[in-house]
């Protein structure tokens, strides 16, 4: 495992002792958001867990290895070097054999975090089941990782460019928990409302760590996908941003765009459509999401110890 695995040492020194540790995506940073806006979010999404009590872990692969935290050089590395891979699970032994810089998707990040043993993950938004997969079989892999995987994962939602109701339903089949903090309605996102409800509603960080403890205290392999919405003064009213959605994804059709190229392409978009204010909206959903997942990371330690 030390071949494949590079944990950083202050990372290491925290999972030894026994202190919080939250595990960070890197695809943000090298396909979902522009320079410098992604390096800048990232450092900030750092300081904020560290604020709140918890070391951060931001993975991805380099160099022929899994990086469980990266230093201010890598971090730039993968917010500024050209031809930098996008990999979920399918990918990681392709690109850890042939030596290629990959940032992680969530599938890949939650694989990571469990190998070293993170047990919560922060991020903005998972991928789930796309529009019209009846036709296209098009799901991520996010939705099996975290049927597999015991990693909860704490995300605005999932992206509002997906079918919202289908990604509901792949989840209860797999049995993955899907909780709310503080709504009942489950979060599309760039909006606090979906349209949908959510399975369950937690009010506090305290009672989504109890629920997790529980959970694994039983042997209940899998994760957890943590719903926290958006803060109401960045939420993007839904009606608008279904309308601006459809179009982007009319245009990829055209295109013919997909796989891969699909979710970077449509946040290009509707980052262009809605003049930025997207961006400025997923800035701060990712730092939202960095400090509950700290708040989590931190109430499970106690309970456990």
């Amino acid at each position: 495992m030390d071949r494949w695995l590079n944990i950083h040492p202050e990372v290491e020194a925290a999972l030894r002792d026994g202190q919080p540790v939250v595990a960070l995506e890197s695809t943000i940073i090298s396909h979902g958001m522009p320079f410098p806006q992604n390096v800048e979010t990232a450092k900030r999404v750092e300081s904020i867990i560290r604020k709140h009590g918890a070391i951060p872990a931001t993975i991805a692969i380099l160099d022929g290895q899994i990086h469980v935290g990266l230093n201010e050089e890598l971090l730039h590395r993968l917010a500024t070097e050209p031809n930098v891979q996008k990999a979920s699970r399918r990918d990681i032994s392709i690109y850890l054999a042939s030596g290629q810089t990959a940032a992680t998707t969530v599938a890949a990040t939650m694989i990571g975090a469990g190998l070293a043993n993170i047990p919560i993950f922060a991020t903005g938004g998972i991928g789930g089941v796309h529009r019209g997969a009846a036709e296209t079989m098009d799901i991520s892999a996010d939705l099996q990782e975290l049927a597999q995987t015991s990693v909860a994962v704490v995300s605005a939602g999932v992206k509002s460019i997906l079918d919202i109701p289908l990604t509901l339903e792949y989840l209860e089949t797999h049995g993955v928990p899907v909780v709310t903090l503080g709504a009942s309605e489950f979060p599309a996102f760039y909006s606090r409302e979906s349209g949908s409800d959510s399975p369950y509603t937690l009010s506090t960080p305290e009672e989504i760590a109890k629920m997790l403890a529980a959970k694994w205290s039983l042997g209940l392999k899998g994760g957890a996908l943590i719903a926290n919405p958006i803060p109401e003064q960045y939420s993007l009213p839904q009606s608008k941003m279904d309308a601006i959605i459809q179009k982007a994804i009319e245009e990829a059709d055209e295109k013919a765009i997909s796989g891969k190229e699909l979710t970077p392409y449509l946040l290009h978009r509707i980052k262009e459509m809605t003049k930025g204010e997207s961006l400025a909206s997923n800035i701060e959903l990712v730092c939202h999401n960095a400090a509950i997942a700290a708040q989590i990371a931190v109430h499970l330690v106690s309970l456990q110890a």
